[in-house]
């Protein structure tokens, strides 16, 4: 039986898109992931009614979570004519994409969920569910996906420090106090906020609102170079001598606490599988 995808795609409307993650029990991000979004991202460039696309998930407590490391060794790393992996190209081309990506956050986003959602034009997050992380120091490797040339643009250099030397996990209210998220919004109030934003959007002339994005994303974006590079050097992390071992300890807190009490509390047992 062939798998479903975890990626799916609703019509809202002829101007709307939504692209939904599925992939219970906590959302990490596997190859097929990857795969789709890639798949999707080039659909939707194409498609010349396309004015704005949607990123939302359909697993409560979890957005785009971090990639599933035991699959790590099967994550598609061909490169395209321009040098670049895969996950590299579809980040550069979701923020260059003629169309306006929003993310309706609600849930963990860590890692390269984080990393996702940074290439995304607007982030707007529940303020009692929202939360955000870049764990992988403290899980003995560094980011790749983006993280760390993107977080400094949008919070500055020494916050990005911190979020990623620390691995820690941050409510919405910070975030949005960093500049991390575009704003944050009520729970309950969140998805109607998301769909009225993208409506207006969706009803001015597409050519006007692709090139206002070319005009921000040439004074914002990092270098695309500079984001592959940082792929490269996630993957020659994943060698380094803290990494085995720190994997060990979160497969025991697995075994211990269950897949939904690590999630719910990563940034706390990644500081506490230092301690011992």
């Amino acid at each position: 039986m062939t798998q479903a995808s975890t990626i799916s795609v609703e019509r809202i409307s002829s101007k709307i898109r939504k692209v939904i993650f599925t992939h219970p029990p906590v959302n990490l991000i596997v190859p097929e992931t990857v795969l789709r979004l890639h798949e999707v991202v080039k659909e939707l460039s194409a498609d010349e009614k396309v004015h704005v696309v949607i990123f939302t998930s359909a697993v409560a407590d979890y957005f785009y979570n971090h990639f599933d490391l035991t699959k790590i060794d099967v994550f598609p790393n061909d490169v395209n004519a321009d040098g670049n992996s895969i996950w590299t190209d579809l980040v550069i081309q979701l923020s260059k994409a003629p169309f306006i990506s929003i993310g309706a956050i609600r849930g963990r986003t860590r890692g390269g969920g984080n990393e996702l959602s940074l290439a995304f034009d607007l982030r707007y997050a529940s303020r009692e569910k929202a939360f955000f992380g870049q764990p992988e120091v403290g899980s003995g490797v560094i980011p790749g996906g983006g993280g760390s040339e993107r977080l400094p643009r949008f919070i500055g250099r020494d916050r990005a420090l911190e979020v990623i030397l620390s691995s820690e996990d941050y409510n919405a209210d910070i975030a949005e106090r960093y500049g991390w998220v575009t704003r944050t919004i009520p729970d309950n109030e969140l998805d109607k906020f998301v769909d009225d934003m993208a409506s207006r959007i969706a009803s001015f002339d597409k050519t006007a609102l692709v090139v206002a994005k070319k005009q921000i994303n040439r004074a914002t974006l990092p270098p695309d170079a500079d984001l592959q590079a940082a792929y490269t050097e996630f993957m020659e992390s994943l060698n380094f001598p803290g990494f085995k071992p720190r994997a060990a300890k979160f497969l025991k807190f697995l075994t211990d606490l269950g897949i939904h009490d690590l999630e719910k509390r990563l940034g706390h047992y990644i500081g506490l599988a230092s301690k011992f």
